[in-house]
């Protein structure tokens, strides 16, 4: 990789066990791909105030030349997410698959879906009126509350499904979306 690779942890302590095991997963995926540019990390623990689905989360992402890929554990229910390792390891599982299909799309090999970009809220914060979208085309996508239409910012939760249009011009926190629009079930699943 061209810049070493970025861990956060958000609400714990990064221990030297999760430590390893992170970078021993970043050097497996060097095996998928020819040329990381970087790799960017975060484990998140859950809130301990909640009572029941206290589920550690982890982001990844993978700068490719001429591509960035994105996964999320935090797009499933998972229980056994109640252990940061197994998140971890899935989340990176997710990865894998995501470079795969990175090298069959470069050499021309999967049809690229047609139709709405789509996701699903991962994260939303509604005191501060914003939150994170996964796409079916793997970026994490942030909007604000006043891009959500057809349906009211407050009564959005994590794991929902959305449409959404993301602006053309990228800004200083990466890509946004200009809509947001709740629909059901969707026809692409990412996962």
């Amino acid at each position: 990789m061209d810049t070493p690779l970025e861990l956060t942890f958000t609400n714990m302590d990064g221990t030297p066990q999760l430590e390893a095991l992170v970078h021993e997963k970043v050097a497996h995926l060097e095996k998928f791909a020819d040329h990381i540019n970087s790799c960017h990390v975060y484990v998140k623990a859950p809130h301990q105030r909640h009572k029941t689905g206290n589920l550690y989360g982890v982001h990844i992402e993978v700068r490719l030349p001429g591509n960035d890929l994105f996964v999320s554990s935090e797009k499933g229910d998972e229980p056994a997410h109640e252990h940061p390792e197994v998140a971890i390891r899935d989340a990176f599982h997710a990865m894998e698959r995501e470079l795969k299909e990175w090298k069959d799309r470069v050499k021309g090999e999967v049809k690229l879906h047609e139709g709405a970009l789509q996701g699903k809220i991962v994260e939303i914060h509604y005191d501060e009126g914003y939150g994170q979208i996964i796409a079916t085309d793997h970026r994490l996508i942030y909007f604000h509350r006043n891009s959500v239409v057809g349906g009211a910012f407050d009564d959005l939760k994590p794991r929902d499904a959305v449409e959404l249009v993301v602006q053309t011009d990228e800004s200083d926190i990466g890509p946004q979306a200009s809509t947001v629009r709740p629909i059901g079930p969707m026809k692409y699943n990412p996962e």
